[in-house]
């Protein structure tokens, strides 16, 4: 298989996997685009992101615009004369210009079954909406937010107990082979024409604020479960128990209990869990951190506060 001129635009964990394939591939970039290193940790210093790391290990060449809109931006893109710039989790969007430079234009990584979950957070909104089906979608790119038609499709069932986090790491693998697999079809002139989205089944999946993870007891307990496995690993589900604002990593619903929502339900789990009443039935946690603590199974915060056995 002859090699494309290819450029990759990403940023986070979720994307290593494919640049990986990339590299791999006879389709080696030629360059790679990330959003501008950000402070982080408790020294706030400039940290490299994941695929920036990824990239300079392997020794290609970094671009790191604010934005692609201005032409400074774009020229060396256009001196690279890409066949095809593919992007993952990027974070920025690509106007017209740099859409219409590659011969082949350019190609989005998208982790849902479009038009399902458009946006930035659809491993999260799957999660919270108690879908029992997600996967991998490439799209052809075009002006909009996940708008474009989708060449390659490949679906996977979300396991019932499973966290963001979790399917987060099953999917960045899949969009690694579905890259690979569109590029071979590409090459070989296999690749089955873009189906256009049906706009009137699209659905929403926005930037995640800290707020969104506020567990509201007055809900059933059904979705509060969903709620803690949407935001784990970030920013982690939290509400009042007994005063105490906790954090709230794994968690389970129970149907059969009724009680005043918000109340602590004492000597329900066995001691391995620890039982919060809601609007329908409760909510039983099984990990929790509390202000200034650590992460510590409900067992083991148990054994610490018999008050609350």
């Amino acid at each position: 298989m002859s090699g494309l001129r290819t450029i990759f635009a990403g940023t986070p964990e979720f994307a290593v996997p494919a640049l990986r394939a990339l590299i791999d591939s006879p389709h080696r970039p030629m360059a790679v685009l990330c959003q501008p290193d950000r402070p982080a940790g408790r020294g706030r210093k400039l940290r490299f992101g994941p695929v920036k790391a990824c990239a300079l290990e392997a020794g290609i060449e970094v671009l790191q615009p604010a934005s692609l809109k201005s032409e400074d931006a774009q020229r060396p893109l256009r001196e690279l004369r890409p066949d095809i710039i593919i992007t993952a989790a990027y974070g920025l969007l690509l106007p017209r210009a740099v859409l219409e430079l590659p011969v082949h234009g350019c190609w989005n990584l998208h982790a849902s079954l479009l038009p399902r979950w458009r946006g930035a957070s659809p491993i999260n909104q799957a999660v919270l909406a108690g879908d029992v089906e997600t996967g991998m979608s490439l799209m052809q790119m075009d002006v909009g937010l996940d708008t474009g038609p989708v060449l390659l499709q490949s679906a996977t069932p979300i396991g019932p107990d499973e966290s963001a986090g979790e399917l987060h790491d099953r999917l960045a693998p899949m969009a690694a082979d579905l890259l690979l697999d569109g590029l071979k079809r590409l090459v070989e002139g296999s690749l089955p024409e873009p189906q256009p989205q049906d706009d009137a089944l699209a659905t929403h999946a926005p930037l995640i604020q800290r707020e969104d993870a506020r567990l509201d007891w007055s809900r059933p307990a059904v979705d509060l479960a969903r709620q803690v496995r949407a935001y784990n690993p970030w920013p982690v589900a939290f509400g009042d128990i007994e005063g105490l604002s906790c954090r709230i990593f794994e968690a389970r619903a129970i149907e059969q209990i009724s009680a005043e929502p918000g109340r602590l339900i004492r000597g329900a789990g066995e001691g391995r869990e620890i039982v919060v009443a809601c609007g329908q039935g409760a909510l039983a946690i099984a990990s929790l951190q509390a202000p200034g603590r650590k992460r510590v199974s409900a067992r083991d915060w148990l054994n610490g506060h018999p008050d609350w056995a």
